[in-house]
């Protein structure tokens, strides 16, 4: 396995796209394999996404070979099968330091090369990105190629649709390359994922059409002529059994299936396509995970993976104790609550596993819905759900949801519907960086008016807001983080919580922590260390960005002029804006001196959580400082 680009005999000698077009012989296959041994050393060394990677490797050289990257505008969607790219594109040397604090990014970035033509983290951006730049460059009057490469998994997301339909219609020079692999994350569903899945081979079409024109010449009479329409109109016969016809319904010159493995074939289709001035769609087949054995077996699982061993794939072992994840908790707690009430009806895009929704498939699977990549759609079929009294639980990534903002409150919140919102990864996610982290969940959701929005301080509370959405007649959503929880004991029935109720964790007189969330504990620690300083801190957990427990929180106003109020959300509108509303409006700011902590009006870059949480100040220490200084 080679670990050092410095050490393989081909890709220490790329250093632009050019160089890969220079390339003879089998020297394309070579290379092909150093990047497999390149990304898997580095991502089992630190977890990264490999099966989607590994699957466009040959893929990725073909586009190489066949377009000026100098010129030429390549877009990829959502960018975690861009590793290869980032190899090819003078950023070998530092590959190492992928996904790390002041490292590559996971993504492709615009500030990080030129040749990153369009920067992306969420899916089917790509075909409307390309476009934009298709008809930029058309009214410049500029000529070079624009090409977007877009997973299947992507392309059931209506954004996809939107981009080709506004193709079609302006009939611009483009490519968009339809990367087939039957997943996204999961296994892809729907039915555009079934009607992609009929492709046919080359021997059995031509096989058909041979059948066809012979049985047609023998018709007396009219045979021949018949045969000759036959000939002329073969390619209908292909759209007919393939996809073809889909995109040609959108003004697309449909080419495909084609085999993504084969670098050589790639490379002449490509070569073709150039030549046609109209939107073109490539269809290509690949297998996720190509060339690694355990990712190919099981390309979910090594969508995007942890430190494992290479040589076994199997995850690096580490001491500690062994806490379970808020999203383990999370499905664990719906497949229970589900178990007592058949009117819970689990929604998921496209990531059963990634939001702890796998279990309630395997448990209620007439109840289970995953709706591809479509989270707009997710939000307003739950709503169509909740008016026939059932009680959908909507479980989508914090950042994802951003996606479905009109729906959250058009859709259900205008109506009062119940319908439950599970935000997985609220706050900041780590090495994913600015694309992933749940930063704005709660300045998004508190200002919509019938909306509760809670957050945990720990997996026992989780399980209770759980019981309490459920119980609670309208939406609610609840926001909570990525990782392990503390410890705390989940509960076989857990209790409600008293709507727009918190709890005073711990009781002081020098000052006041008022958390939410993922914050509360690190709060209570910083408070019990402060008390070798002298200083007795009280922390309150507010458990609840809307509505505010007010009575509590002015109770805290009246005793405390030192209050630090901590969240791992965006400071502008988040929790801590809504209690410096309140306190205004109630007049009790007088004589106070308040702290806020929290994410700043900046996107935050990639590192471990427990990095960017002590660059920004919302850790133990960084609280602990915060009081020390308000305390004087």
């Amino acid at each position: 396995m080679i670990k050092d680009p410095k050490q393989t005999a081909i890709l220490s000698k790329i250093h632009k796209p050019g160089d890969v077009r220079a390339l003879e012989g089998d020297q394309i296959d070579i290379l092909a394999q150093e990047l497999r041994d390149i990304i898997i050393s580095q991502v089992s060394a630190h977890g990264g996404h490999l099966a989607p990677s590994l699957g466009v490797i040959e893929l990725t050289l073909a586009l190489f070979r066949s377009f000026d990257l100098e010129r030429d505008k390549l877009v990829w969607d959502v960018g975690h099968q861009a590793y290869a790219h980032k190899l090819l594109t003078g950023r070998a040397d530092e590959f190492h330091t992928l996904r790390q604090k002041g490292g590559l990014s996971g993504f492709p970035r615009m500030a990080e090369s030129h040749y990153d033509h369009f920067g992306v983290g969420h899916s089917s951006t790509s075909i409307s990105a390309a476009l934009g730049m298709a008809m930029a460059r058309d009214l410049k009057g500029e000529d070079h190629e624009v090409v977007a490469v877009i997973g299947d998994g992507s392309l059931t997301a209506g954004l996809a649709f939107e981009g080709l339909n506004q193709a079609g219609d302006l009939g611009s020079k483009m490519v968009v390359v339809l990367n087939d692999n039957e997943m996204s994350i999961s296994k892809n569903v729907g039915a555009l994922s079934q009607f992609l899945s009929r492709k046919m081979t080359t021997p059995f079409l031509q096989r058909l059409k041979s059948d066809v024109e012979g049985l047609l010449a023998t018709i007396p009479k009219i045979g021949d002529d018949l045969a000759g329409y036959a000939k002329r109109y073969g390619d209908s016969v292909k759209s007919f059994f393939t996809p073809g016809i889909l995109f040609e319904a959108f003004h697309f010159t449909y080419v495909g299936p084609i085999d993504g493995h084969d670098t050589a074939t790639l490379v002449k289709v490509f070569e073709e396509v150039k030549k046609l001035d109209k939107p073109v769609l490539v269809h290509v087949m690949t297998k996720k995970g190509k060339g690694y054995e355990p990712a190919e077996s099981d390309p979910s699982h090594y969508h995007g993976v942890g430190e494992f061993i290479p040589e076994t794939g199997l995850a690096r072992k580490f001491s500690g104790s062994a806490l379970q994840s808020y999203t383990a908790v999370f499905g664990d707690t719906l497949c229970s609550l589900a178990s007592r009430d058949d009117r819970i009806i689990a929604i998921t895009a496209a990531m059963p596993e990634g939001t702890g929704t796998e279990c309630f498939r395997k448990n209620h699977p007439e109840r289970f819905v995953d709706v591809g990549i479509c989270e707009q759609h997710a939000v307003t079929f739950a709503a169509g759900l909740a008016t026939e009294g059932y009680k959908p639980a909507v479980a989508i990534y914090s950042t994802f949801m951003q996606r479905a903002y009109d729906q959250i409150v058009h859709d259900v919140c205008l109506q009062n519907l119940n319908v439950n919102f599970f935000l997985d990864r609220g706050g900041l996610v780590g090495e994913d960086g600015a694309t992933h982290h749940g930063a704005f969940d709660m300045s998004y959701l508190r200002h919509i008016p019938n909306l509760v929005v809670m957050a945990p301080k720990d997996e026992a509370e989780l399980a209770r807001m759980m019981a309490t959405a459920f119980a609670h007649e309208g939406p609610c959503a609840v926001r909570y983080p990525r990782g392990t929880g503390v410890g705390a004991k989940v509960s076989a029935n857990p209790k409600t919580i008293a709507v727009g109720r918190g709890e005073l964790m711990r009781d002081g007189e020098d000052a006041a922590v008022i958390a939410i969330g993922s914050r509360v504990y690190p709060a209570v620690e910083a408070a019990m260390e402060l008390v070798e300083d002298g200083l007795h801190v009280a922390v309150f957990n507010a458990r609840f960005v809307k509505p505010l427990p007010e009575e509590q929180l002015l109770e805290l106003a009246a005793r405390f002029d030192r209050i630090v109020l901590v969240e791992e959300n965006s400071l502008a509108g988040g929790f801590s804006s809504a209690v410096l509303e309140l306190f205004t409006e109630r007049g009790v700011m007088d004589g106070k001196r308040l702290k806020r902590l929290g994410i700043p009006d900046e996107f935050v870059e990639h590192g471990s959580q427990k990095e960017l949480r002590r660059m920004l100040g919302i850790d133990k220490d960084g609280i602990k400082q915060a009081l020390r200084t308000l305390c004087g």
